[in-house]
């Protein structure tokens, strides 16, 4: 909330309610999914007002919008550049780590005519839920053809690693 304040937002019970409830989920939601969970709190906060704050979050830094293709925006509470594995079917969202995709750009200011800002890749996949769930039309061709092949040694970047996973 510090960003905010420097921003000059006020620290509000519906901001401190919508921050909370973004922090303490585990998955990135949707500001439906946040509204119901401050409506516990706050019972008469519109769908509306969760919209803008959510998007004053984004614009302070204390908030990153994950917007899937086709799909209503997602938001994620960890506003560090990171990347995310995204399931094409039931859009089930994951943080993952890739350290040699962050080698790519450490260090780096720009890229040609552009000031590097920061990275984040979106990885399109099948979770193992969806995978092994059957019949599954939802699949794409390009899923269906694909899937059981292991990646090739040249095709990995590293262990991608869910950010839930246990060393």
């Amino acid at each position: 909330m510090q960003r905010c304040h420097a921003r000059g937002l006020a620290v509000t019970p519906q901001r401190l309610a919508i921050i909370g409830a973004l922090l303490a989920s585990k998955t990135h939601p949707s500001a439906e999914q946040i509204c119901a969970t401050v409506r516990k709190q706050l019972s008469h906060i519109s769908l509306a007002t969760v919209h803008r704050i959510l998007e004053q979050f984004c614009e302070a830094g204390e908030a990153r919008k994950v917007t899937l293709l086709y799909d209503s925006a997602r938001y994620d509470g960890h506003a560090e550049s990171h990347h995310h594995v995204v399931c094409v079917q039931c859009k089930q969202i994951r943080d993952i780590e890739m350290p040699a995709v962050d080698r790519l750009i450490e260090g780096r200011t720009s890229l040609g005519e552009f000031a590097l800002l920061g990275c984040s890749l979106e990885i399109n996949a099948l979770c193992s839920r969806c995978r092994t769930k059957q019949p599954n039309p939802g699949r794409t061709p390009r899923a269906r053809r694909i899937e059981g092949k292991q990646p090739s040694r040249d095709n990995q970047m590293g262990r991608l690693k869910d950010k839930t996973d246990k060393d």
